[in-house]
């Protein structure tokens, strides 16, 4: 089968790739783009691992085909530290313990990050509700949602 040229912006870089129509978006950026912070938790979009944002959405990357990036602007967690600065959201997430294996945690500080754009204030259930595409085994969720709570008021300029 014919493989298709796409060109899109990943982090606000500029990139191109070439893929088979069938393959997904999480395959592409791991593979063929060597962003490898997306995990393959479940392959069907139950469990978040894959998350990124696609032309400011939240998206499950195992759901999306690489073509569909053809135009896109993506972001990942690779894309939150800047200059070697840690994001707030990955600095509490170190800080309060919010992290244990990693397999999640990638999905759920694009998809924290995600939140915070568009509510800068969210209450825990708000957050445990933008969060519950997202699923983690090791931590438990308390860790997680402090840590989200703390990273909000940091960038808005208070203190938790």
């Amino acid at each position: 089968m014919k493989k298709i040229h796409v060109t899109t912006k990943v982090n606000g870089d500029e990139v191109e790739f070439v893929c088979p129509p069938e393959e997904t978006l999480l395959d592409s950026l791991r593979d063929r783009l060597g962003f490898s912070g997306a995990k393959e938790g479940c392959g069907t979009g139950d469990c978040g691992a894959c998350s990124v944002t696609l032309n400011g959405r939240l998206v499950c990357s195992c759901l999306v085909l690489g073509a569909e990036a053809e135009g896109a602007e993506i972001n990942t967690v690779e894309g939150l530290a800047h200059g070697g600065e840690l994001h707030p959201l990955q600095q509490s997430f170190i800080d309060n313990a919010a992290l244990q294996c990693g397999i999640c945690t990638p999905g759920i500080l694009v998809a924290a990050k995600a939140l915070l754009e568009r509510n800068p204030d969210p209450s825990d259930t708000e957050i445990r509700y933008w969060l519950a595409g997202n699923l983690c085994r090791c931590t438990g969720y308390d860790k997680i949602i402090k840590a989200v709570k703390i990273a909000a008021a940091e960038m808005r300029g208070e203190t938790a």
